[in-house]
Order: C-alpha cells, then structure tokens, then sequence
C-alpha cells in the first residue's frame, strides 16, 4: 500500500498536475493539503474520473485538505482538532480507511514571529499533540500525514543560515515536533534517509528549485503497528520540476 502526502498549493490551479500524478502513480491513498478551495468547489468529479474517492475539508481562499483513496472509500472519523472552538481553520481531517487509520495535517506556518501567528503555531502543536496520544491508545494502525511547517532537524534544509530566523526551525517549534514523536511515533522518512538531505520543499523565489535550496516539511508518522508494516518511504521528486507545479513534491511511503 503506498500513502502519499501532498500539498497541492491550490487543488483547482494544480489540478492538472494532481490528475497526472493519480494516473502515474497510482497511489492507493492520497492526503492533500493547502486545497485553497470551499467544499463546494472542490473537484470531487474529476477526481472520481480518476478512479479516487474523496473525503474533504476545504476553506475558501487558504488551507484546505482531504483524503483519497482507489480501493475502499475513505469514512469520515474526525474534522478539525478540538481545545480551540474559535479555530475555524480547515488543517485536520482524519479518516478510517480497512484497519488503517489516516489524518490529512496542514499545519500552521507560524510567520511572522513572534507574534500572533507563531502562538496559535505552537497552541496548534499541542492540541495535535493531545489528539495524537489517543490515537495511540486505539492501538491501531495510524498515519499522520501531511505538511507540518517544521524542519526538525539541521540536516533537513539546505542551509540553517537562511532559515535560522522561520518560524519552521525555532527552538519551539522543533521541541513541539520531538515531544510528538516521543509519543510513540515513527518519522517514516528519517528511518528511510537517517542521515538527512532529503528535501519536500522548495521555494518559487530566488531559483530554489534549480539550486536545490530546499528543505523537508511534509511528515509522515506512523503508529507503533503501523511502522511494524512499513517497507519504504520517499520522495517523487521529479513532480516539483514540471511545469506549473506545487511548490512542494509528493512524499510516500509503502506499507505491507
């Protein structure tokens, strides 16, 4: 089973793309992010056409994610993360997929800092945090999917000098990350690349994606049972250099 998490940066304006990257790879489960799209336009028709069903959550203008799947259709467990009932954002959808738990995550940006933005960033982690310790007490197959704003580590990005001052990389917003893995949970793509340089991301500015100037954002963390079945994990790189592309490439992983 491959799982893949991608923030399409606009589902309307890459739908394209998306469709390609369906028909290519044939995921058998897809978690979007950055929809940029109400519910009411989201391209649930195209995506059927593709052979997707669709579970979504999306937000007029920003945010925005869902979850697809070729095989069994998604079933709707949780929208949104509680602690917070002003929060309107669209950033969390979860789904049962068979016995397979998945969550769909956008996670806030946080810039600039300090200030308003970088709060809710951090509040944000630990309500993500909360939730994702029950999780674990389902003792199921779980994966948390999507684009978490953070660089956890200074070998994931290509220089600590340039994104020293982000929101991505503070002290933070790394501890808040390390808190959540100390749960119990598995950075698939760590395991796979230990030694790091592995980039997700890369800027339209300053020709970040012909310099390889980029850096890794978008996680995949797998329940205890779900890592016992993981077999591989990695990036489609080559998706981020085609024309109109997200700014971000799909990242996967193949469980058995």
């Amino acid at each position: 089973m491959k799982i893949v998490t991608y923030n399409v940066n606009g589902i309307k304006a890459r739908l394209p793309r998306l469709l390609e990257y369906l028909a290519e790879q044939q995921p058998d489960v897809a978690c979007l992010q950055e929809l940029k799209s109400s519910d009411e336009t989201f391209p649930q028709a195209e995506i059927a056409d593709a052979g997707y069903h669709a579970v979504w959550h999306g937000q007029k203008g920003f945010n925005g994610v869902a979850v697809l799947s070729r095989g069994e259709p998604p079933v709707e467990r949780q929208r949104g993360l509680t602690g917070e009932p002003e929060d309107e954002h669209s950033r969390y959808l979860e789904c049962a997929i068979g016995d397979l738990i998945v969550a769909s995550i956008y996670l806030p940006n946080g810039n600039p800092l300090p200030g308003p933005k970088f709060d809710y960033k951090l509040r944000w982690m630990e309500r993500l945090a909360t939730h994702a310790r029950d999780l674990l007490a389902e003792e199921r197959a779980v994966v948390l999917a999507g684009d978490y704003n953070v660089i956890a580590h200074d070998d994931d990005t290509f220089s600590v000098r340039a994104m020293a001052s982000d929101a991505l990389m503070q002290p933070e917003s790394r501890e808040a990350y390390r808190r959540l893995l100390a749960q119990g949970w598995t950075d698939a793509l760590r395991w796979r690349q230990p030694g790091g340089g592995v980039w997700t991301f890369w800027d339209y500015q300053a020709g970040a994606w012909q310099r390889d100037a980029g850096f890794r954002i978008d996680h995949l963390l797998l329940s205890p049972i779900a890592a016992d079945r993981l077999a591989d994990a990695g990036v489609d790189k080559a998706y981020r250099g085609r024309e109109k592309a997200s700014d971000h490439a799909p990242t996967w992983i193949k469980l058995r």
